[in-house]
């Protein structure tokens, strides 16, 4: 049902952003701190790497629970450390208040998916997973810079304070909408750990790795790198956000589209901007209306980034759909640590303009991957036309 799928993509409104909407306030952050930029990032990079540590294992302890239930205790935790967080507290109180909401986000993403596909046919189910995920692009046009901009205009606090109402919409929405949704099926843990086994899926979740590195390697520091190498302030950066977002909502409805007709393939166009981008950010160099024009391209590109990972990586193990995503969502977030993480250190020992191209080594590999696993399927289907 269409109703679930949107009330999924409330729900990741919230989730989304509470861990991005950061990502418009990180230099503010790091001088109400008196820290660097790549420690500020850690907010960023930490929150991604207990995501990536216990997704897994928090989606398999929570799977025999009411879907319902598991969404309003997520989006609840979601709640409080947006209202903590806009106090600001200490800032080590800061990096543990938000890990907190990490490590249900992952059984978040997975439960509001599995609702979403529960009462529709096959034919139907990236379309209605393109819904969920349209909820990543949706902050990036309202919350995320709307975050930014009212951060500019009094202090960072208020981004939290955004981060906090858009959660109790999100838990009002799941409450009275919902109906409660006991797990009729409760598939063994051994059952779901077999897909871990499988030369597909693992080259599948090595793709979503690089991508998602490759792509975070320079979007984690969105704010610095358009206000140190293009020379845009706060505001205009929050403008950004706003164009970068509202063409990521159209991106991922034809993603959604693209993925029901051939998902390697759609998969692979929208990763070729890991490529694209670098350069055409190279090229549009002090030009407002180039780089305005190309960070309308990235966003297109970057926005469908998840939907892209987690459908990419079902189509190897279409009947462990809630395993299988909160394992996309954990190696997703392991990127965007090691992405963070890496392009921190490039804006240490080399310069915010660097951060771009470390985007096309990361991308080159997840291309790599696609044709790798492309290679063994087809062998695959050979052998197996060959057989008497």
């Amino acid at each position: 049902m269409k109703k679930y799928a949107y009330i999924g993509c409330l729900g990741f409104l919230a989730v989304i952003t509470t861990e991005f909407g950061i990502i418009g306030i990180l230099p503010q952050v790091a001088e109400h701190y008196k820290i660097t930029i790549d420690k500020a990032g850690s907010l960023l990079s930490a929150f991604a790497l207990v995501i990536a540590l216990t997704g897994p294992f928090m989606t398999l302890v929570t799977s025999r629970f009411d879907r319902k239930k598991v969404m309003l205790a997520a989006i609840f935790i979601f709640l409080i450390t947006g209202i903590v967080s806009s106090f600001s507290p200490p800032f080590w109180l800061l990096m543990l208040i938000r890990i907190l909401p990490a490590f249900l986000q992952p059984v978040y993403i997975a439960t509001a998916l599995a609702v979403a596909v529960s009462q529709s046919d096959k034919k139907r189910e990236n379309e209605l997973m393109s819904i969920v995920f349209s909820g990543v692009a949706i902050a990036m046009v309202t919350t995320v810079p709307f975050a930014t901009w009212l951060a500019g205009l009094w202090s960072w606090e208020y981004s939290f304070m955004v981060q906090s109402i858009v959660s109790i919409i999100a838990l009002a929405g799941i409450y009275f909408v919902l109906p409660s949704m006991p797990v009729k099926e409760k598939k063994s843990y051994g059952s779901q750990l077999k897909i871990l086994t499988q030369p597909t899926f693992i080259i599948s979740t090595a793709m979503n790795f690089f991508m998602i590195t490759a792509w975070f390697s320079t979007y984690s520091y969105f704010a610095e790198y358009l206000n140190k190498a293009k020379g845009m302030d706060i505001t205009m950066v929050s403008y950004m956000l706003f164009l970068f977002g509202i063409i990521g909502v159209f991106a991922n409805w034809i993603a959604g589209k693209m993925l029901n007709r051939n998902i390697a393939k759609t998969t692979a166009f929208f990763l070729s901007g890991t490529i694209l981008i670098p350069v055409l950010l190279y090229f549009s160099d002090g030009n407002n209306v180039a780089t305005i024009i190309v960070i309308g391209i990235w966003g297109f590109l970057y926005s469908p980034s998840f939907l892209n990972a987690s459908t990419y990586m079902i189509s190897s193990v279409p009947d462990s759909l809630e395993f299988a995503n909160s394992l996309a969502t954990s190696f997703g977030n392991l990127g965007v640590t090691l992405g963070t993480t890496l392009g921190g250190w490039i804006i240490v020992t080399k310069g915010v303009e660097y951060n771009p191209w470390l985007g096309v080594v990361f991308g080159a590999l997840a291309l790599l991957m696609i044709a790798l696993r492309s290679f063994l399927e087809r062998n695959a289907l050979t052998t197996i036309q060959s057989c008497p």
